[in-house]
């Protein structure tokens, strides 16, 4: 079983956006027995949290599933358990970087990798901008997925 988790600063929103977009993609390809999916803050600001509003109105208005999710901080756990660590933005990667077991280092990646860019996927908590989150994480999730199943 491979996991992928998905980070933000607060996992109130592009991470959890991005990981019920995901569970959605992998159930829609039978993948659920080979793939599990979870996402976390670098931060401790929003721990306890639900997903934002607009998010889960975003996700909504897409038909993606909503599940039930309280913000959580990365764990040493997690780090041990992940296969890939997706941060949204070049300071989710420095804070990774930063936290994560020297072991780990190599599992954290900024999610435009994916595409071979460095873009970000940009923070809706500041302007609600949460379908431009939910475009620019439909670029790149189907080919997290791709990479994760061949490796």
């Amino acid at each position: 079983m491979k996991k992928i988790i998905f980070v933000c600063l607060g996992n109130i929103c592009r991470s959890p956006m991005a990981e019920m977009m995901m569970k959605h993609l992998i159930e829609e390809k039978n993948l659920s027995d080979q793939i599990t999916v979870a996402s976390r803050s670098t931060s401790t600001y929003e721990i306890g949290n639900s997903p934002h509003p607009g998010a889960i109105a975003e996700l909504k208005n897409k038909k993606i599933p909503i599940i039930d999710h309280h913000a959580q901080q990365i764990t040493r756990q997690d780090f041990d358990e992940a296969d890939v660590i997706i941060g949204m933005d070049q300071q989710n990667i420095v804070n990774l970087q930063n936290m994560a077991p020297s072991v780990d280092k190599d599992k954290i990646h900024l999610a435009y990798e994916a595409l071979g860019q460095t873009k970000v996927i940009e923070d809706p908590w500041y302007d609600h901008k949460f379908g431009r989150t939910y475009k620019q994480l439909a670029e790149v999730l189907p080919v997290w997925l791709k990479t994760l199943l061949n490796q």
